[in-house]
């Protein structure tokens, strides 16, 4: 199993990176592929997907942050050598990913209607929602299971199968999107609903895949998960990293959510742009994305090894890359965002909002990847409460009061600068708080040993074992 504590951090994180950039490719050109096809059903079924954009994240993500605080706990143990922690923790956390994703499908189902109604989803476009999303969560707990074994397989280092896993199920989804979306070669038109169903499709296929490495490659499932007492443990320990990340992760939503409500009340046409540059976001960031996905393991298999030395230096070679990256893809954007946004809408005032949003909004590319690169840190350090925190900053204090106030008093052009100037504050905030807590790690670290030698149970056994000494 490679270890992500011997070698240099440069290349260790290269190693990790370059064989994920595959992978986080091949995804966000799936979210960009999927988004031109329902863009050829029509202005409608795209505003569609944009109503479900947010509840979309606000259910995967809050599901992932189980897989997150899993592959959290499973890095730790890996990286001090406990395997056989790391393979109860990994079993164990398979009931709970089943249990939370009945739940919530349960809870989508009740709440479809009434939720994208209060979103500002209404007719047809409304019913397009429900039926997309009631495909959706019937398959979550599909998605996010296989979500957490690729995430557990990066934390043991082997980001060339993680990649080529995510590579083949973007292939395979879209291979048969067209025929569900289209209804080609005699397969059911679906439209919106074909592209719910055949995501599903793929990701079962990665599932078992997944399942099949960690069993017979990895040995980190156990099929001896009877224990009750170790189940409550293995979930404790568990949801105690993965708490704070759901709140996280229900926050980005939420916002989201709200950001969409409000560009409801400036017409469809600015929802359905919305949804184009939301993709087109994810899609410039995906470079850095590959760093970030494998930032939380690398710090958490260190951080297990007592390695704050290299967890500095990797800390501050991903966020100097990510800074200017974000600068390089602001550029890009400013010179061919024109050329670009007429693949994904014949609108001509879909194309101009999307134009605009591009270019008021380009600016805070890297630094928006800067703060996810601290909550990482933060979650690799077994900080979740302080990542949560620096959630908090960002989205409760600054972006959902900024996209409010920028609504009201500059209509779009507001809404759309709020998110420029609140990222790069959050940036900001999310670099300070991040050196601080690093600081007082290796401050704590370095007095351990005076504080160690000082304690009388450490002088007791200087004088009863002086051959240890």
């Amino acid at each position: 199993m490679a270890s992500l504590i011997t070698h240099s951090v440069p290349k260790t994180i290269m190693s990790l990176a370059v064989p994920m950039l595959a992978g986080t490719f091949a995804l966000q050109f799936y979210n960009l592929a999927t988004t031109w096809l329902v863009s050829k059903l029509g202005t409608e079924p795209l505003a569609a997907m944009s109503f479900t954009f947010p509840v979309v994240m606000l259910v995967g993500f809050a599901l992932m942050s189980i897989g997150t605080g899993t592959m959290t706990v499973v890095a730790y143990s890996l990286g001090g050598g406990n395997h056989s922690k790391a393979a109860r923790v990994t079993s164990h956390s398979v009931l709970l990913m089943l249990l939370m994703s009945g739940i919530l499908c349960v809870l989508g189902f009740i709440t479809a209607e009434p939720l994208f109604s209060r979103m500002g989803a209404h007719g047809h476009v409304l019913e397009l929602t429900c039926e997309y999303m009631k495909i959706f969560y019937l398959g979550m707990g599909v998605q996010c299971l296989q979500h957490m074994f690729v995430n557990i397989i990066t934390c043991t280092g082997n980001t060339k199968i993680s990649s080529a896993l995510m590579v083949t199920g973007t292939m395979l989804n879209l291979a048969i999107s067209p025929f569900f979306i289209f209804g080609i070669c005699g397969f059911p038109r679906m439209e919106i609903k074909g592209a719910a169903l055949a995501t599903i499709i793929a990701q079962s296929v990665i599932l078992v895949l997944s399942f099949l490495i960690l069993y017979k490659k990895h040995h980190l499932l156990n099929a001896d998960v009877r224990s009750r007492r170790r189940i409550l443990i293995s979930w404790r320990r568990v949801l105690n990293m993965g708490l704070p990340a759901v709140y996280s992760s229900v926050l980005t939503p939420i916002c989201l959510g709200i950001n969409t409500k409000l560009a409801a009340g400036f017409g469809t046409e600015v929802v359905a742009a919305l949804g184009v540059t939301g993709r087109l976001e994810m899609f410039s960031c995906l470079i850095p994305m590959s760093i970030g996905m494998t930032l939380t393991p690398f710090i958490a298999q260190n951080y297990g090894a007592g390695r704050l030395d290299r967890i500095r230096e990797g800390k501050n070679l991903a966020m100097s890359f990510a800074f200017i990256y974000g600068l390089v893809m602001a550029l890009f954007f400013y010179l061919f965002t024109p050329s670009i946004a007429p693949f994904f809408s014949q609108d001509p005032e879909v194309i101009k909002i999307i134009i605009k949003y591009i270019y008021i909004t380009c600016l805070c590319y890297g630094g928006l990847e800067v703060f996810r690169y601290c909550t990482f840190v933060m979650n690799g350090m077994q900080r979740p409460l302080f990542s949560a925190g620096l959630n908090t900053i960002r989205i409760v204090v600054l972006l959902i009061p900024g996209f409010i106030i920028g609504a009201r008093f500059w209509g779009v052009n507001g809404l759309f600068a709020a998110r420029t100037i609140c990222d790069l504050l959050a940036c900001a905030c999310g670099v300070i708080i991040t050196n601080a807590v690093l600081r007082k790690a290796e401050t704590s670290k370095l007095r351990q040993p005076e504080l160690r030698a000082r304690h009388p149970m450490h002088e007791q056994r200087r004088r009863d074992y002086p051959e240890t000494n």
